[in-house]
């Protein structure tokens, strides 16, 4: 039983450093397969009846990239996916895409997961032992809900001020951004955690 598992830290250890190792342009493909990857996972919706903003599962992609990608190309795997979807790839949540989407009521979340990824990178490559499940929990329950709502609850009072000529109260713009995906959040965050405490070295 020891010999499986110091085989499992060897080869956990071994990919986690070829990552860090590998060529730029291997570190660019990976971040564009990432940005793939949070396209994807965007097409996971349910949609809510009282908010433009809808439950999505591409939180999950943008707390891994940094995870994986470390600081600089995790960041670069989401502004890929940004600038990507404001381009020519229609990847944003329900198949949509374009400038008048980043500018619409989720534009401000899209410019805080470039800042999670960021600040998940940072962690994730400068302090070995934040790998764990309990510290890494800490630090991606910050990203999502400090780094990822503040600009993103932010861009959406700013957007329903401009498209509806009204300014949104503290409770209706929780209630609109942040209140009903808690929960969820809660299970993206526990699960990015689980995902560095198997795949990530500890040394």
């Amino acid at each position: 039983m020891n010999v499986n598992f110091d085989r499992y830290y060897s080869a956990r250890k071994n990919v986690f450093e070829r990552i860090q190792d590998s060529s730029t342009a291997t570190k660019v493909l990976m971040s564009f397969m990432m940005a793939c990857f949070t396209g994807i996972m965007a097409q996971i919706i349910i949609p809510l009846p009282w908010t433009p903003v809808p439950i999505t599962a591409q939180t999950f992609a943008v707390l891994c990239s940094g995870l994986f990608l470390g600081k600089k190309y995790g960041c670069l795997s989401q502004i890929l996916y940004v600038v990507l979807g404001i381009a020519f790839i229609p990847w944003f949540g329900g198949m949509t895409g374009g400038l008048e989407t980043f500018l619409g009521s989720t534009g401000g979340f899209f410019i805080g997961f470039i800042i999670a990824s960021y600040f998940i990178g940072t962690i994730t490559e400068k302090y070995a032992k934040a790998r764990n499940f309990t510290r890494m929990a800490a630090v991606i329950g910050i990203a999502n809900f400090a780094l990822i709502y503040i600009p993103g609850l932010a861009g959406l009072a700013l957007w329903f001020y401009f498209a509806q000529g009204t300014t949104l109260g503290i409770v209706e713009l929780l209630m609109m951004g942040l209140v009903p995906f808690i929960m969820g959040d809660i299970v993206k965050i526990l699960g990015a955690a689980s995902v560095s405490k198997v795949f990530l070295p500890k040394d």
